[in-house]
């Protein structure tokens, strides 16, 4: 029997395999979305219909080319190819789709604001959420957040596109073309092999891409954070930094002050570039390099916020820090969910907060302890704290994702291998196995106590519809509500009915207390938000009515059935 032969190894100067098939899932990440947009442009924007299928032309003979062509440089122009079809088809998703959201129109006004010479933090723009299509943030003490609590540097780059257009049209297209800044950047600074995942992750699927066109602060802070992340480990290697590592440690910088998700990933990547470094050059040395990076970094970051600082000191420490002090209410697809959806809620929401900084706080101890094993994960650990948060939405991981990409390909295992790791003597030994086990239960058991506390907690209020009164056939104008207040401490709750996942608005209170005293019953009367709240036929969603108080932080929920609310077949 003759023998089977084996696979013919590639041709000298061919590429490899796994270059073509990334190339390959690249172009093929580009048909996600795009025949929805072609379906817009074609209706209106006829010239736009036909970049667009030019773009699938593009994508069609890429993916051909992708696994014919003989040459890895062939291989590499092609990436560029599928690079450009991402950019245009990127460039016709905002020129159709870039009206942008609350996001968008809170940043555009904050620019507006800086332009004018007026207060932009502390200072609330109720009027640009009139537009029904601009989502609100509730908060637990009845309100909505009307302020811009990000850093000043979006605003900033959006000063040169105010003209572009009204709303927050402004905001979006200085954040997507900061975007495509970003993917022909990261492309540029990956091994030529790879450059298709940039496109990928950055330009592909449509994440990105969506986040952008609604005006995101993350984005910029994302593209910020791209030259300090690849090959990271190596700033300051050799204790000098030079202009590269100047400009990396200043973009660190920069990145802090356009959003805050960036804090949260600086201690990591400090913490790691000390302990590689210590490892190479000592600790008084590898501290040298840490406070040269950390130098520059502040240094940037105060110049952005050198204006606000100086004319709103106040409003702008509290701008900064609205997203930890808001009080917004629960979202998202984390542990919160527990108390949003499987549950009636919880007398105890503020240890969803306390576990989500205790988790990080263990998390970046643990990075340092074991270092060497943890080192490439230093951009993926940061937001595994914010699956225990009070907000912990999706947009929080994936906004970060191509980081994960950039250190999984320039920031191998290897890079750590010589790095310090902290034993003190408790931990060496011949316990040691057994030491270090205990170290990490002790780092990572008082965030699961408080996320158990904050889970296991009880909705102090009772609720109960004793009367739904109809402007209509297929809307509500007002509820009586029987409330009992089963906690040992006064609560002042303000309701709302939902209808999906989401929070929609407040109902006003029109009769009864506003504050329920402990262990009492009290009747009250809501209002419907705008005077009307239409209703769904009956069986076709899940009606559940939320009162939240903010001190303490509680949720208590009452799943209403269609008959409560007065609908009929």
């Amino acid at each position: 029997m003759s023998a089977v032969p084996g696979p013919r190894a590639d041709a000298p100067g061919a590429p490899a395999q796994w270059h073509r098939v990334l190339t390959l899932l690249a172009d093929v990440s580009l048909f996600i979305g795009t025949r929805t947009v072609w379906t817009q442009a074609a209706t209106h924007r006829l010239v736009l219909a036909a970049v667009i299928s030019v773009c699938y032309a593009a994508i069609l003979v890429t993916g051909v080319l992708a696994l014919t062509v003989r040459r890895a440089r062939s291989l590499a122009r092609l990436d560029l190819v599928v690079l450009v079809t991402a950019i245009a088809l990127v460039l016709c998703t905002w020129a159709l789709n870039h009206a942008g959201g609350d996001e968008a129109v809170l940043s555009t006004q904050a620019a507006r604001e800086i332009m004018n010479g007026h207060q932009v933090y502390d200072n609330p723009w109720p009027w640009l959420f009139r537009d029904p299509s601009v989502a609100l943030t509730p908060t637990t003490d009845g309100g909505y957040d009307f302020t811009y609590g990000y850093p000043p540097l979006t605003p900033l780059l959006i000063l040169p596109f105010l003209w572009v257009g009204h709303g927050g049209i402004p905001a979006t297209a200085a954040v997507t073309v900061v975007l495509v800044v970003g993917a022909v950047l990261m492309w540029r600074l990956l091994p030529v092999p790879w450059r298709s995942a940039a496109t990928m992750v950055l330009l592909g699927f449509g994440f990105l891409p969506m986040y952008a066109r609604q005006g995101y602060p993350a984005i910029v802070g994302l593209v910020l954070l791209v030259p300090v992340v690849v090959r990271w480990p190596r700033l300051g290697a050799g204790g000098r930094l030079g202009a590269p590592g100047i400009a990396r440690a200043a973009c660190l910088g920069a990145a802090c002050a356009a959003q805050q998700l960036p804090w949260f990933v600086t201690p990591f990547l400090l913490a790691g570039i000390y302990a590689v470094r210590r490892g190479e050059l000592g600790g008084r040395e590898a501290a040298r390099v840490v406070l040269r990076i950390m130098g520059i970094a502040v240094l940037t970051w105060l110049l952005i916020n050198a204006y606000l600082i100086v004319t709103e000191p106040g409003p702008w420490i509290r701008g900064i820090a609205l997203p930890l002090t808001q009080g917004a209410v629960l979202h998202g697809q984390g542990l919160v969910g527990i108390s949003l959806y499987f549950t009636h809620g919880s007398d105890r929401l503020d240890w969803y907060g306390h576990a989500s900084m205790l988790l990080a706080a263990a998390l970046l101890a643990l990075f340092v302890l074991f270092v060497r094993r943890l080192g490439p994960a230093a951009t993926v650990l940061p937001w595994l704290a914010f699956y225990l948060a009070t907000r912990s939405q999706d947009g929080y991981y994936l906004l970060m994702t191509p980081l994960w990409l950039a250190a999984a390909i320039t920031t191998p295992l290897a890079e750590f291998s010589g790095a310090w790791q902290p034993r003190p003597r408790w931990l060496t030994g011949p316990r040691r196995k057994q030491a270090l086990a205990a170290a990490v239960v002790a780092l990572v058991l008082p965030a699961l106590v408080s996320a158990t506390l904050a889970v296991t907690g009880r909705p102090p209020l009772r609720i109960g519809i004793t009367k739904a009164r109809h402007d209509s056939a297929h809307s509500l104008s007002a509820l009586t509500l029987k409330v009992t207040n089963s906690g040992g401490s006064a609560l002042t709750p303000h309701y709302m009915l939902t209808t999906g996942q989401g929070m929609s608005k407040y109902w006003s209170l029109t009769h009864g207390p506003a504050t329920i005293p402990a262990h009492s019953t009290a009747t009250v009367v809501l209002r419907a938000p705008d005077g009307s709240f239409p209703l769904p036929p009956k069986n076709s969603t899940r009606f559940r009515l939320r009162a939240f108080t903010a001190t303490p932080q509680t949720l208590s929920t009452k799943d209403v059935t269609g008959a409560e609310l007065g609908l009929k077949g």
